[in-house]
C-alpha cells in the first residue's frame, strides 16, 4: 500500500475549501508556512501540482480536482474504519470460535449460545466438534479459541481449568434382561454393548474402566453418535456406557433403564485455551459462562 499522509490530505482539502492557506492554518492551529509544506509534500508524494494560487484565491489544479473527488471518499472510509474498530474495542462486534465434544454440543452449549446471541448479536460464534485431541490441537494452533473438552488435555501453552465431572452410566432398554444389583465390567461384558467409536477420550476412559477388570471389551457396535447409540439401545440392541447428561433431560429416558456402574466412573470437562491467547469482550463472556456450568 502506497505511504500517504491523511493529514496531508486533509490539508489540502481544507485549503481547496477555504480557498486560503492563512485561514486553514488558524482553523487547525499551525502557522502557514506548516500547511504550505504539508501541500508540498503531498505533491512530491503524488507528482503532481494540486494548488495553483489565482491573486489572492488558492485553486484546485486539474489534477486537484480529481484528487478532491477521491478526499470525500478517503475521509468515510477512514470513518468507518474508526467506528469498525470502535465496535471490537467494545466487544459488540467480534468472533469467538469454540471446540468441543458432540455430547457437550448437544447437552450443554444450547443455553450457553442462545445467551451470546442475545446480549452480542453481532459476534459470530462458531462451534466445531471432535474428539479432545483435535480440539487441543487446534488451540494450540490458533484455530479456534477455546475448547470445552474431556481431560486429560496437556500442552506446554495452555490454560486448563476443570470445570465439571460427568459420571458415565449404563442405558439399556427397559425390555431387555434386568440388570444385576451391582453393574460391574464382568457383568456387562456378558451382554450385547454397544461403546463409542475409538479415538476419543471418552471411549479411553470407558475402555480403561474394562481394563482395571482385566477385560478387554469388544463392543458389538461402535458409533460416533451419542443419539445413534440411544436409538439402537432403545430398540434392544444392547447396553451402551454412556455420560449422564446425554441421558439426563432426555424425554425419552422413560424408556431406558439408566444405572451407576461398579465402580463408579466419570470423565472431567475442562476449559483449555492458550495461555497468551487475548481475551475479547466474547471470549471472555463465553468462558465465564462455561466455567460457571460447575455450578449448574
Amino acid at each position: 500500500m502506497s505511504r500517504l499522509n491523511l493529514d496531508h490530505l486533509r490539508a489540502f482539502a481544507e485549503v481547496i475549501e477555504r480557498g486560503s492557506f492563512s485561514a486553514v492554518a488558524e482553523r487547525m492551529n499551525l502557522t502557514q508556512p506548516a500547511i504550505s509544506q504539508q501541500i508540498r509534500q503531498l505533491e512530491r508524494r503524488l507528482g503532481v501540482r494540486l494548488i495553483e494560487r489565482l491573486g489572492r484565491r488558492a485553486s484546485p489544479t486539474a489534477a486537484g480536482s480529481d484528487l478532491l473527488a477521491h478526499c470525500s471518499h478517503v475521509e468515510t472510509a477512514v470513518a468507518a474504519l474508526f467506528d469498525d474498530m470502535a465496535r471490537h474495542a467494545t466487544g459488540e462486534v467480534g468472533r469467538v470460535r469454540l471446540g468441543t465434544g458432540a455430547t457437550a454440543c448437544i447437552y450443554l452449549l444450547p443455553p450457553i449460545l442462545r445467551d451470546l446471541r442475545q446480549r452480542f448479536p453481532l459476534v459470530e460464534v462458531t462451534v466445531s466438534t471432535g474428539n479432545t485431541a483435535d480440539m487441543v490441537k487446534a488451540v494450540q494452533d490458533n484455530r479456534i479459541d477455546v475448547g470445552f473438552v474431556t481431560l486429560p488435555a496437556v500442552g506446554r501453552m495452555l490454560d486448563v481449568t476443570r470445570v465439571l465431572d460427568d459420571e458415565f452410566v449404563v442405558i439399556q432398554s427397559a425390555e431387555a434382561p434386568a440388570l444385576p444389583a451391582r453393574v460391574t465390567a464382568a457383568a456387562l461384558a456378558r451382554r450385547p454393548m454397544l461403546l463409542y467409536e475409538p479415538g476419543g477420550n471418552t471411549r479411553r476412559i470407558v475402555d480403561n474402566w474394562f481394563a482395571r477388570s482385566g477385560l478387554d471389551l469388544k463392543p458389538d457396535m461402535a458409533l460416533g453418535s451419542v443419539e445413534a447409540i440411544k436409538e439402537l439401545v432403545g430398540a434392544g440392541l444392547g447396553a451402551a456406557i454412556l455420560p449422564r447428561l446425554s441421558v439426563q433431560k432426555d424425554s425419552g429416558s422413560e424408556s431406558l433403564v439408566i444405572r451407576s456402574l461398579s465402580p463408579r466412573l466419570h470423565r472431567t470437562l475442562a476449559v483449555v485455551m492458550r495461555l497468551d491467547k487475548p481475551r475479547s469482550l466474547g471470549l471472555r463472556e463465553m468462558v465465564t459462562a462455561l466455567k460457571a456450568l460447575s455450578k449448574d
